[in-house]
Formats: C-alpha cells, sequence, structure tokens
C-alpha cells in the first residue's frame, strides 16, 4: 500500500498504544502455508474464493496463524488430477484428484488474496476508507472500536486529493487488479501443464473483487479442496494476517465453509523458485546497467563500476514487531540473505543494503528508512544503484509512483547518477510455476475445521457494560481529538 495507506496507522499507533499493546494474534508459532485456488472476474460485482480451516488447541487470539491451516513444506506431495479454472470469461473444466489408493472426484479451487487498488480517480476515497476500516490496519484499542468506521472516513476524505495525485501519476489507477488476473490466469495453466486443473479466484483485501466475493463464488461452485495463496512473499499481520482474519470470520458463520478441505500457504519467501526468479531478475538488470563514465573510488572493482542492490520493502510500525510478533522483518532479513547467497553462487558479489519505505505518520516504523539510506549512499560517493521492491510481486503505486519517482528523484539529487529498478516478479515463467508447485505440495494437507462460536472480536454480552465503555470511550476520543497533538498529527500526516 502506499504512504497515503498507512497515515492514521501511524497517527493511532502513537495516540493510543499506551492505552493497548496486545494484538489480537500472536505471531510467534507461525508456520508456513501452502495452497490457494482463486478465480477473478471482470466485472467489480463478482469475484471468487474458498479456504478450508481446522480448529488450533490455542488460544483465540492465536488461531488465525497456527496450526489449523499450516502447510508442511515437508511433507509428501500426491499426484493430483484435473480441476477447473475460470476468470474473466474464460472457463477450463474438469475435475479429479488420484491418490495412491483411490480415485475421488474433487473439484479444486485456489484463492489468490491480494491487497487491491482504486482502477479510477472515483475509486480512491472509498478505497482508502475500506483500507483504513481495517483494525488491522489501524488498530484501535478494545476501548475505541467504535470509532474504526468514523475514524476511517475521516481520515479518507482528508487523505483522498493527495492519493488521487499518486495515482494520476501512473495512469489514473491502480494495474494491480489486472496483473493479478493475469497470474491467476498463468497459474492455472501452470498447474494443468502440471496435470491438475483447478479453479482459481481472485480476492482482495480492500477493493473488487472482495474476498468475501470470491468465497460466495467458491460456494457456488461445489468446490471440495481449497488452498490459500496470499501474494505476499513474506508474512505480516497487516497483509496475510489481515486477510485470514477475514476468512475465518466467513467460515465460521457458515456450515458449508466450515468442512471444507482448506490449506493455506502462509509465507513463502524461502522456496527456491521464488530465491531464484528473484536472482534472474537482479542478474539480468546487473548485465545490462549502463555504466557512468566517472570512476567511483569506493566501488571500483577490475576498473568499472559495480552497482550496489538496493532492496526496498514496504514497512510496518515497530510495534506490529515489538508488541505484537509480527515475524515481518525476521523473515525479510532471511530473504534477502537467501536471495543474495544465491546471487553470490553465480558469481555476483555486488554490496547490497535493506531498507523499508512507505512510512507515514508520528510513530517509528521498521528503519532504515529508504528516503535516509539514499542520501546517505549519495553521500558516500556511491554513483550506481539497482533498486530492488523486494516484498511486491506486482506493480503498483508503490512501485510505480513511489519507487520510479519520488525514490529515483530523490537518489539523482543525493548523487546517484545511475539508478536502474528490478521488475515486479509479475508472471514470470519461473515464478509462476514455483507457485503452481506450492499450491500442489500444500494440497494434500487441506483439512476441513470446526470453527468457534465466538471470538475477541464479538460484541459484549453484557448491555451495561458496552454502554459505558461506549459513553467514557467517547468522552475520551473526544478530548483526545481535540488536543494539539492530534491537530498537528492530523496536519502534517493527514492532509
Amino acid at each position: 500500500m502506499n504512504a497515503a495507506s498507512y497515515s492514521a496507522v501511524n497517527y493511532c499507533a502513537s495516540t493510543f498504544q499506551c492505552l493497548d499493546q496486545k494484538f489480537s494474534a500472536s505471531c510467534s508459532d507461525i508456520r508456513n502455508l501452502t495452497y490457494v485456488t482463486c478465480q477473478s472476474n471482470c466485472n467489480k460485482s463478482t469475484s471468487q474464493a474458498s479456504l478450508f480451516l481446522r480448529p488450533s488447541s490455542a488460544s483465540r487470539r492465536n488461531e488465525m496463524l497456527e496450526g489449523p491451516f499450516c502447510w508442511n513444506p515437508s511433507s509428501k506431495r500426491n499426484r493430483v488430477g484435473q480441476i477447473s479454472y475460470s476468470v474473466g470469461t474464460s472457463t477450463y473444466e474438469g475435475a479429479a484428484i488420484e491418490s495412491p489408493s483411490h480415485v475421488v472426484e474433487e473439484k479444486v479451487g485456489v484463492l489468490l488474496l491480494n491487497l487491491g487498488g482504486p482502477e479510477t480517480l472515483n475509486d480512491v476515497q472509498p478505497f482508502l476508507f475500506n483500507l483504513f476500516a481495517d483494525p488491522d490496519i489501524i488498530r484501535l484499542p478494545r476501548l475505541f472500536r467504535f470509532l474504526q468506521r468514523p475514524l476511517a472516513k475521516l481520515i479518507s476524505v482528508l487523505r483522498a486529493p493527495k492519493s488521487k495525485e499518486g495515482y494520476a501519476a501512473i495512469g489514473g489507477g491502480s494495474p494491480l487488479r489486472k496483473i493479478t488476473d493475469d497470474q491467476a490466469l498463468a497459474l492455472k495453466m501452470a498447474l494443468e501443464a502440471k496435470g491438475l486443473s483447478s479453479n482459481v479466484y481472485v480476492g482482495m483485501r480492500y477493493w473488487y473483487p472482495f474476498t468475501e466475493e470470491a468465497v460466495q463464488q467458491i460456494k457456488r461452485d461445489g468446490i471440495t479442496r481449497l488452498v490459500v495463496l496470499p501474494l505476499y512473499p513474506q508474512f505480516s499481520i497487516s497483509t496475510t494476517g489481515s486477510s485470514i482474519r477475514v476468512l475465518q470470520h466467513m467460515f465460521r458463520e457458515d456450515a458449508y465453509l466450515s468442512r471444507l478441505p482448506v490449506s493455506i500457504i502462509n509465507s513463502w519467501y524461502q522456496r527456491e523458485g521464488y530465491v531464484k526468479s528473484m536472482a534472474d531478475l537482479i542478474e539480468k538488470e546487473l548485465q545490462s546497467f549502463s555504466e557512468p563514465k566517472e570512476v567511483d573510488f569506493i566501488l571500483v572493482l577490475n576498473a568499472f563500476i559495480i552497482a550496489m542492490i538496493f532492496f526496498s520493502a514496504h514497512g510496518v510500525p515497530v510495534s506490529y514487531v515489538e508488541d505484537a510478533g509480527d515475524p515481518y522483518r525476521d523473515q525479510m532479513e532471511e530473504c534477502i540473505f537467501l536471495i543474495m547467497q544465491e546471487l553470490k553462487a553465480r558469481g555476483i558479489n555486488n554490496e547490497h543494503t535493506l531498507a523499508y519505505q512507505s512510512r507515514v505518520g508520528p510513530v517509528q516504523w521498521l528503519k532504515p528508512y529508504t528516503d535516509e539510506v539514499l542520501v546517505e549512499l549519495g553521500q558516500k560517493g556511491v554513483r550506481s544503484l539497482l533498486a530492488v521492491p523486494v516484498s511486491f510481486v506486482s506493480e503498483h503505486i508503490e512501485t510505480l509512483e513511489e519507487i520510479d519517482m519520488e525514490y529515483k528523484d530523490l537518489a539523482l539529487e543525493s548523487g546517484i547518477k545511475n539508478w536502474a529498478r528490478v521488475p515486479a516478479l509479475g508472471v514470470t515463467p519461473s515464478f509462476i510455476t514455483d507457485l503452481a508447485d506450492a499450491v500442489i505440495e500444500a494440497l494434500p494437507s487441506a483439512t476441513a475445521i470446526y470453527a468457534p462460536t465466538s471470538t475477541s472480536e464479538d460484541v459484549e454480552l453484557d448491555p451495561l457494560r458496552y454502554l459505558i465503555k461506549m459513553f467514557f470511550g467517547s468522552i475520551l476520543a473526544f478530548i483526545l481529538f481535540l488536543s494539539p497533538k492530534m491537530i498537528t498529527a492530523f496536519r502534517n500526516h493527514v492532509i
């Protein structure tokens, strides 16, 4: 998501962090999850998705991330037959899963999860509202949760003009939906090439086609086995975690879905196919990297300049990691290590660094910050820089506008003479093939769940207690919103 998208996150975190340091789901025991089938319809009104969950012995706050949907990468593969897939108006039929002992008619589904993005400038404000209304983005204490939607409305209205400028600069809307549809079609074809026919659905968190729509289509299609594949290589409570929470809620409330076998791929940054695909793109860009005429004495090797590899990942507030146990930073650092290890095995020994982009607001985000590092590198004499958007597999506003425009201009102003960027993976064949392998490996572990009937997010059963909280919460919120710090924060970071 772009910098505008996180304005409220930082402000609310700083304002309320002393009131509530707990997150609704612990991330300490997260395990890898794999297998998803997804389908996306080109019409905004339709989208499809399905999920399989099973109960965990852990507390409710852990159930989103632990055993119930975990797939073990070391599990043995089963031979998988055909499935059906459709995207837009195209439909591919067939379904069967074959095991060593018997053959069972199956309708396999793969649900691809992504953020979503406004397709026109008129979509920007409602998209931002959906984003800020997510309790995993603006983390309010329980006492203030009734303010979630009013606050989201306020911030989305204030942020819309600035965000529209960014989307106008990249053509008037986000290309994320089209790219995700292309990835779904490519994945379906890769699965078919491996002998598995499936329905592939696309479910977006904050815009069309919404995850909820995808799940309803999965029901209508009678899917009997589902793999959920978030298109985020690394897990974060604000991305994969938020999407899984939505699925949990839907499966908890639906008898059919609660019995549906599901396997979720929680993160896949460590997969060999992904790592090699990233290394391939980096190696290709390095080979075609145009060198400046002057010689940089810091990065000279064999009389020519070696470009520094600059990994830029989306940031998250430090509180997510330190207070909520988000594994995002650890997974990102491990991801960079694996990619550089692969590059070194190919004889590529360029220096590299990792920084985090898209921070906004008054609270601390993961460091170092991309904009600050770019200035420092220029001051140190670095002249050639290859930017690598490591946490994104699709082009969108944070690559096309934030990196290609804002950060490029900043780098050139800071003294960096030679700038290039590695493209997002998109539908790179090796990447899509590896996703298909992940789906096939995850499918045998799909398990139905019995969902609990209540969660920590349920409304208070005691009406009097609830009204008391609402009353005192409203008073405290009113005082906070009129405080000088609050007004300054909105003026500097929201408007």
